[in-house]
């Protein structure tokens, strides 16, 4: 079991490596006709980002700072949480927010634009509810886990939320397993030669903090059978996913107060302390 001290770092607030060269590219004002506000180290916001990437909608950029929550922040997200949408196409302009419900306002964009999807077609109604399935045990279970696990700080703690995370990847597991046998369509990346899908993009953004943070922090390693490290593979790997990701410095630091559960660090980390669901 990995420990540290507390060295004091701060959280990054500029992407770094491929997510940089990203950022540049989707930097102009006059780009698109949505600006996507975001936060470099931000899981949630990494599910929209690669979203945008896979279905080729036109996008801009906008980093922000959410804990000191800029106005223009909180015109798109009145919580002041990443990430939110500004729709520049409506006068005046719209909002959204919450990642579930962007990912879904894409996929309707995209179904009359660049005819790409996430899910399976629309013809294929039990695929697509095995699919939401899977993405209701990451919400539920995988996510909030996660941030448990982190933010245990008492070694015994660490061992019961370490379990407790362990079980929730393999239950996502089982269930593209059993998609495996009732329905090829909901497997996405699972399945070799398969496309990125729904329940990749709402998982991957964990699965790959997992690498990384928790490996770092909790000394906690991935389950290392051939089908699940060949599955994580092809999900980092992919075009879309790989160019929303930052260097792992920037990970390590910005999770840095998670691992060491800092006072107020964020809404998130408070909530999972009080027992209470994500914000």
């Amino acid at each position: 079991m990995a420990t540290s001290k507390d060295s004091g770092k701060r959280y990054h607030t500029q992407c770094t490596g491929a997510a940089l060269e990203t950022v540049n590219k989707h930097s102009d004002p006059d780009s698109a006709d949505i600006t996507l506000f975001g936060s470099c180290f931000c899981p949630f916001v990494q599910r929209a980002w690669v979203a945008f990437e896979y279905l080729d909608i036109p996008y801009r950029v906008n980093e922000v700072d959410p804990y000191k929550k800029p106005q223009e922040l909180l015109e798109v997200s009145p919580k002041g949480l990443v990430l939110g949408l500004k729709l520049h196409k409506y006068e005046p302009p719209r909002a959204l927010n919450e990642s579930t419900v962007i990912m879904e306002y894409l996929e309707d964009i995209a179904v009359h634009s660049t005819q790409r999807s996430l899910l399976p077609p629309t013809s294929e109604p039990y695929a697509r509810a095995l699919v939401r399935l899977q993405a209701d045990h990451v919400n539920r279970n995988l996510v909030p886990s996660f941030y448990r696990y982190l933010q245990s700080q008492d070694a015994s703690d660490q061992i019961e939320t370490g379990k407790e995370f362990l079980t929730a990847l393999e239950q996502l597991a089982h269930q593209f397993e059993r998609a495996e046998k009732e329905e090829p369509q909901a497997l996405g990346l699972w399945k070799d030669g398969g496309e990125l899908g729904w329940t990749d993009v709402m998982a991957g953004p964990w699965l790959f903090r997992a690498s990384n943070v928790l490996k770092h922090y909790r000394g906690f390693e991935l389950p290392e059978g051939p089908k699940f490290r060949a599955y994580l593979d092809r999900l980092f790997d992919h075009p879309a996913f790989a160019r929303t990701c930052s260097t792992e410095q920037l990970y390590l630091d910005s999770y840095e107060r998670y691992a060491h559960n800092r006072p107020n660090t964020s809404q998130v980390a408070n909530a999972i302390n009080s027992g209470r669901g994500l914000p």
